[in-house]
């Protein structure tokens, strides 16, 4: 296989040498550099990676025939019929040491050089004549992938990893002959691997041990657990034959993780046409137990070595990284920790409690610089928002529920009667049911679910001609995908095959039908509802479909939004992805029971109306007239008239101006000082000397002619020793009379403007600071 590769490509060996050093740097060298790699590993892992990148940028733009001719050499010779066993076009002996990607465009005449083909280069490219660029660039792009594991492959000395290498290698190589999509299958297994993941149990020792913490210091913790989740992400694990600290089993155990680790997380990294996942969401606790040490000890020296040369934001997250790895350790090693709970859930106090603390500080902030408003909120508040007695609302529950009702039809069959109420009435008189079924392949299935099953393909094959029947046999009848049965007269008549990622926290909807015969009749809208509680019940929250165009009304009546609020890495990887298809989500509410939700509305808005009703009744009264005035009465306080306040009124509180600490009404001695103090200091600023005085008239003649009402600081004290300034309104005003004459009278761009602005914001300070300002 290896002499087959580089029969082809030779002449790129000493430049892949340069090309792809980095890699093995990276992807590599797993058994004596991952001191490197914890320290200097990510950014040549990223290099390599970005260099990666830029190779394939460079191949996409070459013309059209020397993408050909490189794709020419992968692919099987179409010669004798198709009965040539040449797989790729080897390079004539003159032009060896040409490089299709950077000098050389052979002729398409021109004839392999392998002794049992002798076809020329248009027979190994015959057909691809007809594919688009897009699909040519992506196999460009698998041939860059196959040349990077290749060199991996050459320069590794594990004999397990190059194992891992020589098969991904062979999988790539066929995948470009038979221009297919790679996809991994066998004994490892599919991702995820564990449950729960490394991510979901970080999140849940920092909300279980860092939960009482203020929100400054929970915010670092949480840096600090996004941090070594990076790290974890981006970590070279030690090949199996490196690690002599394990037991036989554990050893077995850890050699199937690092494989496994290889395939999904590490390869896919710097090969894009392998599917990557990131290795804190696939992998759980026996991963991390088996590498936790090595990796925190690592992590540990990797802060040491670069605190200092970190930026002041991130050195207090470094400093915090010890003791996180120290806690963290002891919930890794404990078997009974709650964090690796599958179904650990934070307790309500704590969610409270975070809430409180979030909101603490702003709200503090609030309450003290608004104060005045809200205390006016809060008397209207008072006065408007007024609850009503229990008493009234339950005779007012009493009065709808009576047989007498004037609108008991209007009440049982209202007018816009909900969608499933129909549907409801139905399943209380027992005449359709729902039920969950399953396959499973541990577990015996009865026959009535077998046959409910083959019922509910029928369904979706016969409602959705679009899918293969073989795709809609693989899902219903997988054991990991539930179906929600809707059983009419014995038989299915609709459903939902879902699956539920309960790791992730949400479900996907992967089929919805209901017979055509049985359709418009609400049977979609309850079983949805019923899908919805059964999620509820077991703490799902999220539901993710992917819909067509003839199911996005449909979905959207169920509350499904094209906003996804969901972030991508939650679902990314899990959820199946359909082309053509608009992906959909709805966030369900732990506290509704959506099979009864449009009654508890419905009952609510009688409640209501009756309420109104009998408000109206009351109101509609009539009161005697007034005959005060005739008496000679020449006012009455507004509440005083009868009636009035049965309608609502209610009288408006002021909210109480709060005392000033040298306000009017305060000794005019303590004024005085208070505004002699703030006046001499203006006259001392820097900004002030263009106002110290009256403006001369000799050398401002046409001055007076624009300014009126003249004011400077000189008059300003005069008057403040002629106990002028009774009240600090007076002294405010003659100050800003300054200002004002000043921007008057001079443009924006003298000296003159912009000292009257400085010296405006001073003279506001000094009065903040005395608290004479409420500006």
């Amino acid at each position: 296989m290896n002499n087959q590769f580089r029969n082809g490509n030779d002449v790129k060996s000493e430049k892949n040498d340069e090309k792809f050093s980095s890699i093995n740097n990276s992807s590599s060298n797993n058994n004596s550099n991952h001191t490197s790699a914890a320290t200097n590993g990510e950014t040549t892992r990223q290099n390599s990676i970005e260099r990666i990148l830029q190779r394939k940028q460079r191949v996409y733009q070459l013309p059209r025939n020397q993408k050909l001719a490189k794709l020419a050499m992968y692919s099987p010779c179409q010669g004798n019929q198709g009965n040539c066993r040449c797989t790729g076009w080897k390079t004539p002996e003159e032009n060896r040491h040409k490089d299709v990607e950077i000098n050389y465009c052979p002729n398409f005449n021109e004839e392999c050089r392998n002794t049992n083909c002798k076809h020329g280069l248009e027979m190994h490219i015959s057909h691809l004549n007809n594919i688009t660029d897009e699909q040519i660039n992506e196999l460009l792009g698998a041939i860059v992938d196959v040349e990077n594991l290749y060199m991996s492959m050459i320069r590794e000395d594990d004999d397990d990893t190059k194992k891992v290498y020589a098969y991904l290698f062979r999988l790539l190589r066929q995948c470009i002959l038979t221009r297919t999509q790679a996809i991994i299958r066998g004994p490892l297994g599919d991702p995820p691997f564990e449950y729960p993941s490394i991510s979901k149990a970080v999140t849940n020792f920092v909300f279980h041990k860092y939960n009482h913490l203020n929100q400054t210091d929970f915010q670092t913790m949480t840096e600090v657990a996004k941090t070594f989740l990076h790290c974890l992400n981006h970590w070279n694990f030690e090949a199996p034959s490196v690690r002599k600290d394990l037991t036989h089993e554990d050893a077995s155990t850890y050699k199937i993780n690092y494989t496994r680790w290889l395939v999904f997380c590490h390869v896919p990294a710097f090969c894009s046409s392998l599917r990557h996942f990131e290795t804190s969401l696939v992998f759980g606790r026996t991963l991390l137990k088996a590498v936790y040490q090595y990796v925190s000890q690592q992590l540990l020296s990797k802060c040491k070595t670069e605190r200092d040369r970190m930026p002041p934001e991130k050195r207090c997250v470094l400093a915090q990284l010890p003791k996180f790895l120290e806690s963290l350790k002891h919930e890794v090693l404990n078997d009974e920790s709650v964090i690796w709970d599958s179904n650990f859930k934070p307790t309500m106090q704590m969610i409270l409690q975070r809430n409180k603390r979030q909101n603490e500080g702003a709200m503090t902030a609030a309450l003290q610089s608004n104060k005045k408003l809200t205390d006016a909120k809060r008397h209207k508040k008072e006065s408007d928002c007024e609850d009503l007695s229990d008493d009234l609302v339950l005779r007012a529950m009493k009065r709808i529920n009576d047989t007498n009702y004037a609108n008991r039809a209007e009440v049982v069959f209202p007018v816009n009667a909900p969608r499933d109420e129909a549907a409801k009435a139905e399943e209380s008189r027992r005449e359709i049911e729902f039920h969950v079924v399953g396959n499973s392949l541990t577990k015996p299935v009865s026959k009535q679910s077998m046959l409910w099953l083959l019922g509910l393909h029928s369904v979706f094959a016969h409602q959705l001609p679009g899918m293969p029947r073989e795709y809609i046999s693989q899902l219903v009848f997988d054991p990991k995908h539930k179906t929600l049965a809707l059983i009419k007269e014995g038989r299915p008549i609709g459903g939902i095959c879902f699956r539920t990622f309960a790791t992730q926290g949400f479900t996907e909807i992967v089929f919805c039908a209901v017979t055509s015969s049985e359709q418009v009749k609400g049977y979609g809208t309850h079983l949805m509802n019923h899908l919805k509680d059964y999620s509820t019940q077991r703490g799902i929250k999220h539901f993710l479909t992917y819909a067509d165009e003839f199911a996005i009304g449909y979905f959207k009546k169920q509350g499904f939004s094209k906003d996804i609020k969901v972030a991508r890495p939650v679902y990314a990887g899990y959820i199946k992805e359909y082309e053509g298809a608009t992906l959909m989500h709805c966030e369900l509410h732990p506290s509704l029971i959506y099979t009864q939700f449009s009654s508890v509305i419905r009952k609510q808005k009688e409640i209501v109306k009756e309420l109104i009703a009998q408000r109206q009744q009351e109101v509609q009264k009539a009161h005697p007239g007034l005959t005060c005035f005739k008496e000679g009465v020449r006012s009455i306080p507004v509440e005083s008239i009868p009636g009035l306040r049965e309608v609502g009124w209610r009288p408006i509180h002021r909210a109480q101006r709060q005392s000033r600490p040298l306000e009017e009404s305060t000794d005019p001695d303590k004024l005085a000082n208070a505004l002699n103090g703030v006046l001499s200091a203006v006259r001392l600023h820097s900004s002030a000397w263009p106002f110290l005085k009256p403006v001369n008239p000799v050398e401002v003649p046409d001055y007076y002619d624009h300014i009126k009402y003249p004011m400077d600081l000189k008059t300003m004290g005069e008057r403040l020793k002629n106990r002028y300034y009774v009240s600090r309104r007076l002294f405010m005003a003659d100050m800003q009379r300054i200002f004002t004459n000043c921007r008057i009278y001079n443009s924006p761009d003298t000296e003159y403007f912009r000292c009257a602005n400085t010296l405006e914001r001073y003279y506001q300070t000094r009065m903040k600071e005395i608290g004479l300002w409420d500006k």
